[in-house]
């Protein structure tokens, strides 16, 4: 992560994400934390990570996700050049048979 973003306050973020022990926490923190557009984006960004990372193509993912190209396009670059955040979970998610 960069090191701008690490303060004392993400990590109590961070730590209070960590705290949650299932799905129905995650919605109620979640709605709580963020709004329904702000949820809506991550769900998205994280449905064209996963297209991606299949091997997907932009066209497709468009049409699959609605995601505008700049997104996708951001995405593609966490992808490729990013800290491995994506690539981390779904690789732990495909492990566990979440995905």
């Amino acid at each position: 992560m960069n090191d701008k973003l690490r303060t004392e306050q993400m990590d109590a973020l961070f730590n209070a994400i960590l705290s949650l022990k299932n799905k129905d926490e995650c919605y109620a923190f979640f709605e709580d934390l963020c709004t329904v557009t702000e949820l809506k984006a991550m769900e998205q960004r994280f449905e064209v990570a996963l297209l991606l990372s299949k091997g997907h193509v932009y066209g497709d993912v468009v049409r699959t996700t609605g995601a505008s190209t700049a997104t996708i396009s951001r995405v593609n670059r966490s992808l490729n050049y990013g800290s491995d955040g994506y690539r981390t979970v779904i690789a732990r998610l495909e492990e566990n048979g979440s995905l």
